[in-house]
């Protein structure tokens, strides 16, 4: 987008000065005796010291005054937010929402942290293993305040509203069909634009990666090229007021006050970093002779587990593209999945359930429920004349999938009252074309 730079590439070694400064990044060492400038130089770690070269990950930040300047932490109301499972009772039933409720900012405003509402998940932030699906629903911009997640990664959907955010690493304006990570204890801040909607993959334990194309070759799904990390951007501000740092930890929110802007690094080098990616990007795989392929073909980003091949999370995404299998039913499958399925809809129509399934809202299959196409889509596609077609055209879906067996929060069953208690009923007029006296044809 016009007005933000950005450098390209996914886990590079990336180094950016702000071009007020020039020279502040040090020459051959990390923490010189005195810095340029007058900096404090400061190391922000995602992973242990001793993880393989591959897997390690830090940045070092040069800033004008060091992060640990603030007064104590004291716990703050979490709202809708909560890595509490036990809420309420089990339910394996299909689940699907209408879109969630945005506020009216004539009614209240609400910032991003203050719009964050958990509908699911799984784990423990303690043990470093498990996951939470948040959705975020705002009006206002964030002011003097900034958040900060200890537990883990925050994986962004904008479905509605471009945000603009603002991290110790420079600036990231994120529209819809972009997406956005913000990894541990990276802090930032969310300006809005209007009423702004979206949905957040958060996961505990472990760092999202592209995944392995195996038989696929060098090239394809998401490219490393087209993922976007910001340049360096400060701002030397006191605010006499008190400036807010949120900070969630162990599934609680904490804030504390310090006295000036937390973005206040004039330069810094490193490979862990925010970074942004457009989902238009994405190089579709698809089958071009028969059969569906299976969704992993879809996958942007994995967090994998310690077993081969298992992931925490999936993030999968429906894009645009060729459908031209022949001798075969061409939507999606109907499945029962030991993984948990939970899918939202940025824009467009979902080809499975062309009706009921809105943008802003999402639905959740959870581990082996019986999930598949509704009974229009059954009947139209199996008597369909298969021509080469585009499919989801002018549509972006996508799923979060987990190995996770996730539970739905208060909120998410009861609270929020966007529950689809209907959604079952898609299914009812499915209906038997069983005929015992079928005789293959003669070729």
């Amino acid at each position: 987008m016009a007005g933000f730079k950005y450098m390209s590439g996914f886990g590079n070694e990336f180094s950016s000065e702000d071009p007020r400064c020039p020279g502040s990044l040090p020459e051959g060492q990390n923490n010189p005796q005195v810095c340029p400038y007058g900096l404090y130089a400061e190391q922000l770690s995602g992973s242990a010291f001793t993880c393989p070269r591959p897997a390690n990950k830090r940045s070092w930040l040069y800033r004008i005054l060091p992060s640990v300047k603030h007064k104590p932490f004291t716990a703050v109301p979490c709202g809708n937010l909560t890595e509490n499972w036990n809420e309420v009772e089990p339910d394996p039933n299909q689940l699907r929402w209408l879109p969630f409720t945005i506020p009216k900012s004539t009614e209240k405003k609400v910032d991003f942290v203050a719009g964050l509402h958990t509908v699911c998940g799984a784990g423990d932030a303690k043990s470093r293993n498990g996951i939470g699906i948040h959705v975020y629903a705002c009006n206002t911009s964030m002011v003097d305040r900034c958040f900060n997640n200890s537990d883990g990664d925050f994986l962004i959907v904008p479905q509605q509203g471009k945000i603009l955010i603002t991290t110790e690493f420079g600036k990231i304006m994120v529209e819809p069909n972009e997406i956005c990570v913000l990894q541990q204890g990276m802090r930032f801040s969310v300006d809005v634009f209007g009423e702004t909607r979206g949905y957040i993959l958060e996961v505990y334990g472990a760092h999202f990666e592209l995944p392995d194309l195996g038989p696929i070759g060098a090239n394809g799904l998401a490219n490393p090229r087209d993922f976007l990390c910001p340049v360096a951007w400060y701002e030397d501000r006191t605010v006499a007021t008190g400036y807010t740092v949120i900070n969630k930890y162990q599934g609680k929110l904490f804030s504390c006050q310090q006295g000036f802007s937390p973005f206040n690094v004039v330069a810094w080098h490193g490979n862990y970093t925010p970074y942004k990616y457009n989902l238009e990007n994405f190089m579709v795989i698809n089958a071009v002779a028969f059969d569906h392929a299976d969704p992993s073909i879809f996958t942007v980003l994995t967090a994998k587990s310690t077993r081969p091949g298992v992931a925490i999370a999936d993030f999968v995404i429906f894009p645009p593209r060729w459908g031209v299998a022949d001798r075969t039913f061409r939507p999606p499958y109907y499945h029962r999945n030991c993984m948990s399925e939970f899918m939202g809809l940025i824009k467009g129509h979902y080809e499975a359930k062309e009706e009921g399934f809105q943008p802003g809202g999402a639905s959740l299959h959870s581990a082996m429920t019986p999930h598949g196409p509704d009974a229009e889509c059954f009947e139209k596609n199996s008597a369909a004349e298969l021509q080469p077609e585009r499919v989801a055209e002018g549509t972006m879906a996508f799923m979060f999938e987990s190995s996770f067996s996730m539970a739905v929060t208060k909120w998410g069953l009861q609270t929020c009252q966007k529950l689809d208690k209907s959604y079952y009923q898609c299914w009812e007029s499915l209906r038997s074309h069983f005929n015992p006296n079928w005789k293959p044809s003669k070729k």
